[in-house]
């Protein structure tokens, strides 16, 4: 392809840009340029064009018996299809696949995320077009931190430690796969006030490290 590289950064809340707030919701959205991904713009320059696929709560594979709209596997295809061409596929999730009803260990849930690698994989195409797959980029999540809201306790008991073993599934995972791996939490750590969301701050720190990924995965200064 000629032209900008498109980017598909798809995930849940940490892409949509959630604002960690004391009351946890209702909440509004960074605005894009202090996004991580609008930082990632910013650095990665004109000649890349970012495309934001990232719903709350959205999960890797499951349906969420709260929201029938969250379940990632049953969306990505419609959204590869859609905006193909495209040179590289982000993928963040795992994080709302930690929560407690799920009953999901860190291995399950990368299992959850093979599916969608598999997805991309086999994007070629689309519908009725000629464009080849996407490569991609696996991210796993920063760790969740502790959480002074009772109901996001109850939501996430047994969670934090779960988010300490993705890295190390998601780092396998790419390398069976032959995918590239960043781990956000070796950038950043989750410091916004709700224990799950990411300050400015985060936003700003995990965009740079981003661009520097992708520079090199394209072999740009």
């Amino acid at each position: 392809m000629t032209g900008k590289k498109r980017i598909l950064c798809f995930g849940d809340s940490l892409i949509w840009g959630w604002m960690p707030i004391a009351e946890v919701v209702p909440t509004t959205r960074y605005p894009f340029a202090e996004r991580w991904t609008g930082v990632l713009a910013t650095h990665l320059g004109d000649n890349f064009e970012i495309i934001e696929e990232g719903l709350s709560g959205r999960t890797t594979d499951l349906d969420d018996p709260t929201d029938p709209r969250l379940n990632g596997s049953t969306y990505l295809p419609s959204a590869l299809a859609t905006h193909l061409p495209l040179d590289l596929v982000i993928l963040l999730l795992g994080t709302n696949d930690t929560k407690t009803y799920f009953n999901r260990s860190a291995y399950d849930i990368t299992v959850g995320m093979s599916k969608l690698l598999v997805q991309v994989a086999t994007s070629a195409g689309g519908v009725g077009t000629v464009y080849p797959a996407p490569g991609m980029l696996l991210m796993s999540p920063p760790p969740l931190a502790d959480m002074t809201d009772p109901w996001l306790q109850l939501t996430f008991e047994g969670a934090q430690a779960k988010s300490r073993e993705l890295s190390r599934h998601y780092a396998a995972l790419a390398q069976f796969f032959k995918v590239d791996f960043l781990d956000a939490g070796a950038v950043i750590a989750t410091g916004g006030i709700d224990g799950i969301h990411l300050t400015a701050q985060n936003n700003a720190d995990l965009g740079k490290a981003v661009a520097r990924k992708v520079q090199a995965m394209f072999g740009h200064n």
